[in-house]
């Protein structure tokens, strides 16, 4: 059998919940009784007593789109009712469906189309949806849907009613690539799929429509960005990935701009890749990511 052909029938477990003696023990026995095979095992635990407990498992088992319903129902018996945990089950070889939102900056959305292309990023992008027009001959260089949603500053829940008439029930995860408009509480609600947001800074810092002048003004040595996922609480969502890069006093606020565009394109892809391979568990207001194994 190709290596290929092994691929097709890998799958990722992710259990979450109260800690406590035997759960690894329990999920091994799962998949052995199924006749899969391990491949990567990484988890994590909060405390030895009264802690939280985290698990990502890669495993291979033959014949794993017949064998994964009856894999989930033994499952649910013995994580979910016996131990009171959550988990979710996929096969690797499903790629998320990813909607991407974008205003005019290019550079996160043209890098996350890039890698796509390349097969770097495990997605398929759906379709790109702006509030302008003007990245719409770029995107459909790369074959993908671009509609044009205006957004009335008086009226933002005709657009939001449009978008989510193209959104839902064809993404699995919605990407805001350098979005300029705020999403309502009411559209995250009704979407139902995890949003992604970039951050140009830590969080929380430089808040408003120029960080780069502020962080100019402020005379920082670092300029960063921050992944996170969006909530109603406007930037105070989970964090998945942040990084920065260092800066002088020498540096303009367009050479500010340019060193934080790289770091905003490489958090983003980061947080995207991540997120669609199931390394990232949400747990409240924060964060457990697995970057180790395949």
């Amino acid at each position: 059998m190709t290596e290929q052909n092994h691929e097709q029938n890998y799958g990722r477990l992710i259990v979450w919940g109260a800690d406590r003696p035997g759960i690894v023990a329990n999920v091994s026995a799962v998949l052995a009784e199924h006749g899969a095979n391990v491949i990567s095992l990484d988890q994590s635990s909060s405390g030895p007593e009264g802690g939280r407990f985290f698990q990502r498992t890669v495993f291979h088992l033959p014949e794993l789109s017949a064998e994964i319903g009856a894999l989930s129902r033994s499952l649910e018996a013995n994580l979910g009712e016996e131990l009171g945990l959550e988990f979710q089950l996929v096969e690797a070889r499903r790629r998320k469906r990813v909607a991407v939102f974008v205003s005019r900056a290019d550079h996160c959305l043209l890098d996350l189309l890039w890698r796509q292309r390349r097969g770097e990023l495990p997605v398929t992008v759906s379709m790109v949806v702006s509030n302008h027009p003007d990245l719409g001959d770029d995107v459909r260089q790369f074959d993908i849907p671009f509609y044009h949603v205006p957004v009335d500053k008086d009226d933002k829940a005709t657009a939001e009613r449009e978008q989510l008439n193209l959104l839902k029930d064809n993404v699995d995860l919605l990407v805001l690539a350098r979005y300029m408009q705020i999403v309502s509480g009411d559209f995250l609600d009704e979407l139902g799929v995890p949003v992604i947001n970039i951050h140009h800074s830590f969080l929380p810092a430089f808040v408003g429509a120029s960080p780069y002048q502020q962080a100019k003004e402020r005379g920082v040595k670092l300029v960063g960005a921050t992944a996170h996922y969006v909530t109603e609480d406007l930037d105070e969502g989970p964090i998945i990935e942040q990084d920065v890069i260092r800066v002088s006093h020498r540096e303009s606020v367009r050479d500010l701009q340019r060193k934080g565009a790289d770091v905003e394109r490489l958090v983003l892809s980061r947080a995207v890749s991540w997120h669609c391979e199931d390394r990232v568990i949400r747990d409240g207001n924060t964060t457990v990511v697995f970057q180790g194994g395949q």
